[in-house]
C-alpha cells in the first residue's frame, strides 16, 4: 500500500473564509466524510481532490493555478486540489441533481403521486451540470495520476457516480474504489429516473473495482438493482457483480466514530459552560435530538410522538423537556425551507397545547454548535434517533459514548446504525408515532439496572472500532482484490 492515493469527493477536508484583513484562512470542512478520511491522509502519501464550493474556495484554487497545494489543519499538513467548475454547471449539479433528485431517491423522500416531474430542466442539469462536474473532477484525477502505474483512486458518495467511468475509460490499469455514504434504495425507487440517466449511474459505479456501503442491507439493495434494472450477473453470497467482463466487489463497511476525539471534546471548557447552563434549568427528565433539519431525519413525527406522549401521560407535564438541537440544512432547496417552517409551526402548536407560564415542553435550538451538542449528549435521559432513512447516523454513536446518566436511546430500524446498535436501543418503526410515544414512556420509566445495562452494551460496541479500522478494512480488500486481478491476468 505504498502507492500514491487520490481521494475524490465533492466536499473537501477544508474550506476557505475571509479574515479581518480580507485574506483567506482555512476552516475544517464539515460532515462525517471529512472526519472519517482525514486520518487516512495523515498515514498515506495522498492527495484529496474536491470541488471548490464557495467563492473563497475558487479564489484559493486560482491562487495555485488550479493545481494541488498544502494546507495546515489540526496540527497536520494535507495536500489538496480544489476544482473550480463553471458556476452555472455546479448550481445544476448540486441543487437540481445531487440535491434533491438523487438524495430524495436514496432516502425514499419523493411523494410519487405529485413529484418529481422529469422535464427539460432536469435533463439539462444532468447533461450540463452533474456530468460536467463529474468530468471536471475526473480530469483533475487523471492529471494527477499521469505517469503512475496502477494508481489507487478512492471516490466518495452520491455526487460522483459517473466519475469512475470517465477515469476507467482513460486508465484501465487504475484501481477504483467507491464508497457511498447514504442509503442505497431498492430497485423500484430508481425507476423514478429516466432509463438513460439510470444506466449512466450504474455503468459509472460498476467501473469501480470495489463499491462500499455502510450496511449489508444497502449492499443487498445495490446487488438487486444490478440484477433487476441492469440485467447483470450477481452473486449475493459473495457480493459480486459481473459487468462488462469485470468482477466488481460490493462490500459493507460500517463507519465508526473517533471515540477518543469525541471524549476529548466532552472535556472542553466551553462544553462545561453549556453544561452549567443546562443543569441550572433542567427538569426531571431530558429528551434530546441532535440532527440536521433534513426531511429524512423525521423531525415532525418525533414531535408528534412527544405530543401523544404528553397527552397519554399527563404526569410528565412540567417534569420533562424535549430539546431539539437542529442545524438548518439546504435552505437553497425549496422543500427544505418549507420543512423548517413546518418544524417551527408544529413546535409552536405543541408548546401552546401543553405549556405553562414557566414551562415550554419543546426547546427548539436552530444552530450548528458541536460543543453545545456534546454538552446535551452528556445529560440526556432519552436520545431520539427516528430518521426515516439514514446512511449511518453518527449521533446514535456520539450521544451514548459521552452520556453520564445511563440514558436510553430510541433508534429507527431504518438507520444504518441499527444493524450494530439496534439490540441495545429501543427499536422503532419511524412511521409509527404511537410506537415512538410508547418507547418514550418505556425509556423514562426504565429501571436504573436496565438503563445501565443498555448503556454499557452501547458504549462497548461504539468503542470497539475506530475510523482507522474502517479504513484498514477497505485497504485490506483493495489489496486482496488487486492480487486477485493480477492472478487472473497471469493465467
Amino acid at each position: 500500500m505504498d502507492r500514491p492515493l487520490i481521494l475524490l469527493s465533492n466536499r473537501g477536508p477544508v474550506t476557505f473564509e475571509r479574515d479581518d484583513t480580507d485574506g483567506l484562512v482555512t476552516k475544517r470542512g464539515g460532515g462525517g466524510l471529512v472526519t472519517a478520511l482525514t486520518g487516512l491522509l495523515r498515514r498515506r502519501d495522498a492527495l484529496w481532490i474536491a470541488s471548490a464550493m464557495t467563492p473563497e474556495d475558487v479564489e484559493a484554487s486560482r491562487q495555485h493555478a488550479g493545481g494541488g497545494f498544502e494546507v495546515d489543519l489540526d496540527e497536520a499538513t494535507y495536500r489538496i486540489r480544489l476544482v473550480a467548475s463553471d458556476g452555472d454547471a455546479y448550481e445544476r449539479f448540486y441543487n437540481l441533481i445531487a440535491n434533491p433528485l438523487l438524495w430524495f431517491i436514496q432516502h425514499y423522500l419523493w411523494d410519487l403521486s405529485n413529484v418529481p416531474d422529469i422535464r427539460e430542466a432536469e435533463r439539462d442539469a444532468w447533461e450540463h451540470g452533474y456530468k460536467v462536474v463529474n468530468r471536471d473532477l475526473a480530469t483533475a484525477a487523471l492529471e494527477e495520476v499521469e505517469g503512475l502505474e496502477e494508481p489507487l483512486v478512492m471516490v466518495h458518495d452520491y455526487h460522483l457516480y459517473t466519475c469512475p467511468g470517465i477515469i476507467r475509460r482513460r486508465r484501465e490499469d487504475a484501481f477504483l474504489h467507491h464508497f457511498v455514504h447514504i442509503p442505497w434504495t431498492q430497485p423500484d425507487a430508481w425507476r423514478v429516473l429516466p432509463s438513460d440517466m439510470r444506466t449512466e449511474i450504474f455503468e459509472g459505479l460498476l467501473a469501480n473495482d470495489i463499491i462500499g456501503f455502510h450496511t449489508r442491507s444497502y449492499r443487498r439493495n445495490f446487488l438487486q438493482c444490478c440484477r433487476d434494472l441492469m440485467g447483470y450477473e450477481v452473486d449475493f453470497a459473495e457480493g459480486t457483480v459481473w459487468a462488462d467482463g469485470r468482477e466488481v466487489w460490493v462490500r459493507a463497511y460500517p463507519l465508526p466514530i473517533d471515540y477518543a476525539a469525541t471524549l476529548r471534546v466532552a472535556k472542553r471548557d466551553r462544553v462545561a459552560e453549556f453544561e452549567a447552563e443546562l443543569l441550572n434549568r433542567r427538569r426531571d427528565h431530558l429528551i434530546l435530538r441532535v440532527d440536521r433539519a433534513d426531511l429524512s431525519k423525521n423531525v415532525l413525527r418525533g414531535f408528534t410522538a412527544f405530543d401523544i406522549f404528553l397527552e397519554q401521560h399527563p404526569e410528565f407535564r412540567e417534569n420533562v423537556t424535549f430539546i431539539a438541537h437542529l442545524q438548518p440544512s439546504r435552505q437553497d432547496v425549496p422543500e427544505y425551507v418549507e420543512y423548517l417552517e413546518k418544524i417551527e409551526a408544529l413546535v409552536a402548536v405543541i408548546n401552546h397545547r401543553h405549556g405553562t407560564t414557566d414551562w415550554m415542553p419543546i426547546d427548539l435550538r436552530l444552530r450548528d454548535d458541536f460543543d453545545e451538542a456534546v454538552a446535551l449528549y452528556k445529560h440526556f435521559d432519552l436520545l431520539l434517533v427516528n430518521a426515516m432513512w439514514d446512511g449511518m447516523n453518527l449521533v446514535s454513536k456520539e450521544g451514548p459514548l459521552v452520556n453520564t446518566r445511563d440514558g436510553m436511546m430510541i433508534l429507527s430500524e431504518n438507520t444504518g446504525a441499527h444493524e450494530e446498535l439496534g439490540a441495545c436501543a429501543l427499536s422503532v418503526n419511524p412511521f409509527d408515532v404511537q410506537e415512538q410515544a410508547d418507547a418514550m414512556y418505556q425509556a423514562l420509566t426504565a429501571t436504573p439496572e436496565e438503563r445501565e445495562h443498555r448503556m454499557r452494551l452501547l458504549q462497548h460496541i461504539i468503542e470497539s472500532r475506530t475510523p482507522a479500522d474502517w479504513i484498514n478494512d477497505q485497504l485490506a480488500d483493495i489489496e486482496e482484490k488487486r492480487a486477485a486481478v493480477q492472478r487472473a491476468r497471469s493465467v
